[in-house]
């Protein structure tokens, strides 16, 4: 092959065919930033001819460029000799583009210039947001598995307390039925009952036959979360939302995503935040706080409370199109008192769960003390019989199960020898609720809750009726 002639005229030709058939853009700008020189590229990319372009000025194009802009990115670039950063060029139509630049200085007849040359990079920059669309879905995946993980180790699975929903009355089979019926289905439950007749235990029977056993069943205690901290519990928020957001945090509805969310005491929950929680019922969407973007999500939503909410909407402190909206299916779990032909069985169950953690055998149980536990009233429900069984293992010597003198101060309301006054039974009651709860008067298990008063009132009443530990 024959090497091209070195002589000014074939390099010049040379060099024109090269810039006018180059890929990239390529400008030669002077120092106040008008355009000296265009390529054929420069021209397709921004829409103009060349006369066009010819006659205007790097800003009429590049709009973070205006004159004392560009005096700063000439002084730069005489200093340094180049200069690589990216910005984008307005076409002629008025649309834009992201665009590579690199400039470099070149004197030219005695003269500076800025040869600039450019490309589009909007697939570039597209496959770039893809990709950190994509990395974002991975950790937002990785920390849901990472809460589902530690929701699952903090779950017992159903199978090992299938054993605990223990009974055989008519009407606590009454109950299991429901929880059959409405189990295979997506409908709201409502479940009502005393503390410590087993409602979680039933919202977790639920879940397990239902199509969403293999999605989390995510529990919340409403009771238990600060009330200025239980919206970004349920909901989520993103870093910075408040004051010690130092991360985006998920929120439970979005973990419970096509799985089941569990909202215990749900007659505690802010009446601020009622309407939020409406709307997911109702529309299966909610935005995270300081997040304005909709969430979706496909959750089945199981409710639970020892409240009466119908009470609490005639007061104005439950709403009423909330409550309807979580009282579609009603399942009301009968204390232990309308049960107690089931104590015998419970006791058993109970016995066994026990024996082996405190190293005690107990083969028998007479007759006498079983008349006791099924006389007594148990406030407490079926929690209430499972401590007191434990205590009872505890202080056994032999294989007969021993009740101490828990029941001493125990009456049957049917001799009409041991009949009491109402202060008596009143004062008798509370302190069986006290004991009970280790003297705990407030707090989520305390005998205010318990008894179903104020922990002030409760305070008086004792105060009243003598009642002090001593």
């Amino acid at each position: 092959m024959k090497p091209i002639e070195n002589d000014d005229e074939s390099y010049q030709r040379l060099s024109h065919v090269s810039i006018e058939n180059a890929v990239y853009g390529i400008f030669w700008l002077d120092s106040d930033g008008w355009i000296y020189r265009a390529n054929n590229a420069a021209c397709r990319l921004l829409g103009y001819t060349r006369d066009e372009l010819l006659g205007m000025m790097v800003s009429d194009f590049d709009p973070d460029y205006q004159v004392q802009e560009y005096k700063k990115f000439w002084s730069q670039l005489k200093k340094s000799g180049e200069y690589n950063i990216e910005s984008r060029h307005k076409r002629k139509d008025g649309s834009y583009y992201p665009a590579e630049i690199s400039s470099c200085h070149v004197d030219f007849e005695g003269k500076g210039y800025s040869c600039t040359f450019f490309r589009d990079i909007t697939e570039r920059k597209r496959s770039e947001e893809s990709l950190k669309a994509i990395l974002k879905e991975l950790e937002i995946l990785k920390e849901r598995l990472q809460v589902e993980n530690f929701y699952l180790q903090e779950e017992i699975k159903l199978e090992h307390n299938y054993g605990e929903i223990i009974g055989q009355s008519e009407i606590f089979k009454k109950a299991l039925m429901q929880v059959e019926q409405v189990a295979v289905t997506d409908t709201t439950v409502f479940i009502n009952g005393e503390t410590g007749t087993g409602k979680e235990l039933i919202a977790r029977a639920i879940h397990d036959i239902s199509f969403r056993k293999n999605r989390p069943l995510v529990k919340v205690n409403c009771a238990a979360i600060p009330q200025d901290l239980i919206e970004s519990d349920l909901f989520g928020h993103e870093k910075g939302a408040f004051t010690g957001a130092l991360t985006q945090k998920i929120g439970r509805f979005e973990l419970a995503d096509k799985g089941t969310i569990f909202l215990d005491e749900i007659g505690d929950i802010p009446k601020e935040l009622q309407v939020k929680l409406l709307r997911v019922l109702q529309e299966g969407e909610f935005e995270r706080v300081g997040n304005p973007n909709t969430i979706k999500v496909d959750v089945r939503v199981i409710a639970a409370t020892n409240r009466d909410l119908e009470k609490l909407v005639d007061a104005g402190d439950f709403r009423e199109d909330l409550f309807y909206r979580l009282n579609v299916f009603p399942i009301n779990l009968p204390p232990l008192r309308k049960r107690k032909d089931d104590i015998p069985m419970l006791v058993k169950h109970f016995i066994q769960k026990y024996s082996a953690k405190i190293g005690k055998t107990v083969e028998t149980i007479t007759k006498p003390a079983m008349n006791t536990l099924q006389s007594y009233h148990w406030p407490g429900n079926v929690r209430e019989l499972e401590n007191i069984i434990e205590r009872a293992l505890v202080i056994s010597q032999g294989t007969k199960l021993e009740l101490g003198d828990w029941f001493s101060r125990l009456k049957s309301k049917d001799s009409p020898n041991h009949l009491l006054s109402m202060q008596d039974l009143e004062r008798n009651h509370i302190l069986k609720v006290l004991e009970l709860t280790s003297w705990r008067v407030s707090g989520k298990g305390g005998a205010a809750q318990i008894l179903d008063l104020k922990p002030t009132t409760l305070e008086a009443r004792m105060k009243k009726l003598g009642i002090m530990r001593f």
